[in-house]
């Protein structure tokens, strides 16, 4: 029996905070007998179109998969994995090889031991900055791979822009470098909105609470107001539902208590902000509803086991060197469910 889809309105919700933007792009041309590989930092998006196949791609996991002219794919979570001229063929860091630049952010790079041929494969790739907000979590749910085959059927009109992605890899018209970073920014953009248009595919455990249409309020309320001093009887209300039935119902399906989303919530929105935003600690906590920057701080050290002054260290990486380069506790029906000034 299939899973039901998300309402459009939490759909919105999900994709109102998303953020993908390109760090670095490689027009790569691969010919036999070799593979490159990219990956070696963790925690950025990969996107991949083949304009000329056969290719292959080993994933993370190990496993491979044969990717054909007009293939799109993004792997949200990035990770060791390489692109292969035969299947068991084995790859190249890809910063090993000689690139030449092309436009800023997007540079050429020939991965032909023997010489580039006609025949040869040839794929547009992107390292992606990819963050969802407040929904950010929906990340490690996603599958490992996401491939655009799988949206055609139910969205015909991208169709047209991976032919145009295509021609622009091959013809190589003045301009095209900068054309397809920004076709690779939406490609990548229409394969995670048609995962979670879908249902967000065969995902459990927290999806079930947005698959149900009361908690999946709830579940909307909360991350469109994550700084407010929200109660039991309040998310109740969303709910439709009576105090004890909600607190019941929200454990079984996210496994955990309210006072605890709350708080894992705003930790992974104040690390954003703060991180790569670059926004001051004071107006975070402010912004989260913490009385005060130490209140705030503190309630950060228990989800992240690390003051939130330290990801002022935090670096975006290098460009030429990007290779893809507790709070716990029951809540109480009278009090909020996150005290966050206490």
């Amino acid at each position: 029996m299939p899973k039901p889809e998300l309402p459009s309105d939490l759909v919105s919700e999900l994709l109102l905070g998303m953020r993908l933007r390109g760090i670095a792009y490689r027009r790569i041309q691969l010919s036999p007998p070799l593979g490159v590989e990219f990956g070696k930092v963790e925690g950025w998006a990969q996107f991949h179109f083949v304009a000329r196949g056969p290719v292959y791609l080993r994933s993370p996991s190990g496993s491979v998969h044969t990717l054909s002219t007009g293939d799109a794919l993004l792997l949200p979570r990035g990770g060791p994995h390489a692109l292969l001229s035969a299947p068991d063929q084995p790859a190249q860091d890809i910063t090993t090889f000689e690139s030449a630049t092309l436009c800023e952010a997007v540079s050429a790079i020939r991965a032909c031991p023997q010489g580039c041929t006609l025949d040869g494969a040839l794929t547009f790739s992107g390292c992606m900055e990819f963050d969802l907000g407040s929904m950010h979590a929906l990340v490690s749910l996603m599958p490992e791979v996401m491939y655009v085959g799988t949206l055609l059927e139910r969205q015909p009109e991208i169709l047209p822009m991976l032919e145009a992605m295509e021609r622009e890899a091959k013809s190589e018209r003045a301009g095209f470098a900068a054309i397809l970073a920004r076709l690779a920014d939406v490609m990548a953009a229409f394969i995670v909105r048609g995962w979670v248009e879908c249902g967000c595919g065969d995902a459990t455990g927290w999806i079930e609470a947005l698959r149900d249409p009361r908690l999946g309020r709830v579940i909307a309320a909360l991350h469109r107001e994550p700084g407010r001093n929200w109660t039991v009887a309040e998310l109740a209300a969303e709910m439709g539902s009576s105090r004890s039935v909600f607190a019941e119902r929200f454990l079984a399906v996210t496994g955990m208590t309210p006072h605890r989303y709350v708080t894992e919530l705003r930790m992974r929105l104040a690390a954003q902000w703060i991180g790569r935003e670059r926004q001051p600690i004071e107006s975070v906590a402010y912004r989260l509803g913490y009385g005060s920057a130490a209140a705030f701080s503190r309630a950060f050290k228990r989800i992240h086991g690390y003051p939130p002054g330290a990801l002022r260290q935090q670096r975006e990486p290098d460009t030429a060197s990007v290779s893809h380069t507790s709070a716990t506790g029951s809540v109480h029906e009278r009090r909020p469910v996150a005290a966050a000034g206490h």
